[in-house]
C-alpha cells in the first residue's frame, strides 16, 4: 500500500512503450464504487473475490507494465498465474509507508492502528510477495523515475 506501483507502473509503461494497467482501477471501474466502500458493503471476501476475476482477466488482455494490489498475492491461484513473469516486489518500511499513505486516507485495511496494521500486513504478505517476484526493488527515498530505473535494470529491460 501506497508504495508507487502506479506511478512507477505509468513511467515504466512509457518507457517501454506499451500500455499501463491497474486491477484496482478495474475493479473500481467494474463496482461503481471506490475500494473502501466494497470492504464496508459486501465485505473483504467479496473484495478479494473482484481482486481474482480483475487479475485473472488483465493477465490474460494486457501485454503491457500492470499493477496489481497489494493484497492480490495472498490468493493462491493468483499466485501460479504471476509464476515466471517479469514481476517486482516494490518495497519500503513502515515509517515511508505511513507517510505515503497517511493516517487519514481511504484504506480500509489501515483504518485502526496503521503502523501496527501495516507491519501485520507486511508479515503476512511479504514472503507471497517474494515468492512471486523476480526481483525486489526499494522505492524508499527514490523518486518514482529512479525506481523504473531499477527495475528495468533487474529485469534487464535498460535497453528495450
Amino acid at each position: 500500500m501506497g508504495v508507487g506501483k502506479t506511478t512507477v507502473g505509468q513511467v515504466l509503461a512509457e518507457r517501454l512503450g506499451t500500455t499501463f494497467r491497474d486491477t484496482d482501477t478495474d475493479i473500481v471501474t467494474a463496482a461503481g464504487k471506490e475500494i473502501s466502500e466494497i470492504f464496508i458493503d459486501e465485505g473483504e471476501p467479496h473484495f478479494r473475490e473482484l481482486e481474482r476475476q480483475a487479475v485473472r482477466t488483465a493477465v490474460a488482455e494486457h501485454p503491457g507494465v500492470l499493477a496489481l494490489g497489494g493484497g492480490a498475492v495472498l490468493d493462491e491461484d493468483t499466485r501460479a498465474l504471476l509464476s515466471g513473469r517479469p514481476v517486482v516486489f516494490l518495497e519500503m518500511g513502515v515509517a515511508a509507508a505511513v507517510k505515503r499513505t497517511g493516517l487519514d486516507a481511504p484504506r480500509p485495511l489501515l483504518a485502526v492502528n496503521p503502523r501496527q496494521r501495516w507491519r501485520e500486513l507486511m508479515e503476512q504478505r511479504r514472503p507471497l510477495y517474494t515468492e512471486v517476484a523476480r526481483a525486489v526493488v526499494s522505492t524508499e527515498d527514490r523518486t518514482p523515475e529512479d525506481v523504473a530505473d531499477a527495475v528495468l535494470d533487474v529485469l534487464e529491460l535498460k535497453n528495450a
